[in-house]
Order: structure tokens, then sequence, then C-alpha cells
């Protein structure tokens, strides 16, 4: 059953790129992104996003019955990404095309590869590569890594503060 009677809530320091869809019980934290052509439909369950975070072009972000999506600070989430009822921790980048299916845990400063299948109702360790169908941990993350993943993320709060001055006459 679709929930229509709850509004997103979406904090004013937000940037929503042209042809983004953003639909019932979502809520946005301060400084995120949500990028060109991007779906994000809670009807089901509630999706958080964290603040600073990304979500980039044509991402899809939605839930399952009582299986939320939370996306924690500073995660980037890239290119025609598919995330269902999945929880996502702070700092975490997920790659281009990949998808991570419901009940998936995927833990703080975690980069999933582009084109991984994350299966549904699993947990996986913090500070990881994720690679493949399935995803499996290929190997810890260097503290290079998880730094260049937290730049990724400063950087697309420059490149939305950009867009929205260029808004403004």
């Amino acid at each position: 059953m679709l929930d229509n009677h709850k509004e997103p809530q979406i904090a004013k320091s937000v940037y929503l790129a042209e042809g983004c869809k953003i639909r019932g019980d979502v809520h946005i934290d301060e400084q995120s992104s949500v990028w060109f052509n991007s779906v994000i439909r809670a009807d089901l369950a509630k999706i958080k996003i964290g603040k600073c975070s990304n979500i980039q072009d044509l991402v899809v972000i939605h839930v399952s019955l009582n299986q939320p999506v939370t996306i924690a600070d500073y995660v980037t989430i890239g290119h025609s990404a598919i995330l269902h009822g999945c929880t996502i921790g702070k700092g975490s980048q997920i790659g281009i095309g990949a998808i991570i299916l419901d009940g998936a845990v995927i833990n703080e400063e975690t980069s999933v590869a582009a084109g991984a299948l994350v299966p549904g109702n699993k947990t996986y360790p913090p500070r990881v590569m994720l690679m493949g169908v399935p995803a499996r941990v290929v190997r810890e993350l260097t503290e290079k890594e998880i730094s260049a993943m937290r730049q990724t993320a400063e950087r697309y709060i420059g490149k939305a503060q950009e867009a929205m001055d260029a808004l403004i006459p």
C-alpha cells in the first residue's frame, strides 16, 4: 500500500538536481545532494539520508515493507546504483551500478566496487572492499583509500553549493 500521507523532509541546504523524484517518508539531512534523475521512493518504509552524503545521477533508492533504507553521513552513492531496503554506514562509497539488496548492512568506511551485487540479509565488516557477484570481501581498505572516500563526499558538498549558487539570480 502506498503511503501518500507522508511528505519528504528535506533540509534547506540540500541540493536537488533537475529531474530527481522524491516521494514518501524520506528524510534528507544538511548539505546532502541528490543529482539528476535519481528516484527516492519511501512508500512502504522510511528512507533516511544523513548529512553531507551524495546520491549521484540515476540512482534508485526504494524500500520493502518494514525494510527501510538508512544512509549515514558522508556517504557517496555512485551513478546508477540501486539500493533496496539496506543500511549504508558512515563514510562508505557505493560504486557505479552496484546493487545493494534488502537487509544488507554495509558498515562504516566500506567501499562497494562498481557493478557489485550485494545479496540481501548479509552484514559486512567496516573498512573493507567488496567486489563481485555476489559481493565478497576482497581486502581491507588503506587509510589513503578511506581518506579519498571522505574527500569525494566533501567534493560533492562543494559541487552542490556551486549548483545552488548558479540558480540564484
